[in-house]
């Protein structure tokens, strides 16, 4: 059984709601803000995620232990973070919920208080990781391109094209397994590089 972030969006492919599909940079603006709001500032500039990272680097590395509530924010974080990409990205036409939904779900591998993670890794996961973010980027290239062509094609025949939804719906998982390996450290099995 593998020990990573499990994503499983409900794509809806006909009978699609065309009037908004154009309108979506601009519908989810107060749900991005909403998102946003959870940013941290830094002295470099605004921050570019609301997950607690440090709290849980800290516990992992001189505890051992990975605090529920911290666990229990980055989940709900992921999951809300998931809603609004999956609507911006046309995967589904419901506006994303700032509570859980059955449409989206984010099941995290169980974590048991941290006892089966690793308390020297936080310190180097990132670093390892940098293959899978140059293999990401090139899948976020890849998954707006498609996501072009599906908003054309969506628009004009009111139904989202299956043969976009698999690399769009396969990019958002693999960033949510990344997510769980090297940022939120919920599991020390390194991510696969397919979708």
């Amino acid at each position: 059984m593998s020990k990573q972030i499990k994503t499983v969006i409900a794509v809806d492919l006909l009978n699609r709601n065309k009037a908004t599909v154009f309108w979506r940079g601009i519908l989810v603006v107060p749900a991005a803000i909403f998102l946003a709001s959870f940013s941290q500032m830094s002295g470099m500039g605004w921050g570019s995620t609301g997950i607690l990272v440090l709290p849980a680097a800290l516990s992992l590395l001189f505890r051992g232990i990975y605090p529920s509530y911290v666990l229990g924010f980055n989940k709900a974080f992921i999951e809300l973070e998931t809603r609004v990409v999956a609507y911006l990205l046309l995967l589904n036409d419901e506006y994303p919920s700032i509570e859980a939904n059955s449409k989206v779900s984010v099941t995290f591998p169980e974590v048991n208080g941290g006892a089966a993670l690793n308390r020297g890794l936080p310190l180097v996961k990132w670093f390892l990781a940098i293959p899978l973010y140059i293999v990401g980027i090139i899948y976020s290239l890849a998954a707006l391109a498609v996501s072009v062509v599906a908003w054309v094609v969506t628009f004009t025949s009111g139904a989202y094209p299956k043969w976009a939804a698999e690399p769009v719906l396969g990019t958002i998982q693999y960033w949510n397994r990344v997510y769980g390996y090297a940022i939120l450290l919920v599991t020390d099995e390194y991510p696969s590089f397919k979708i």
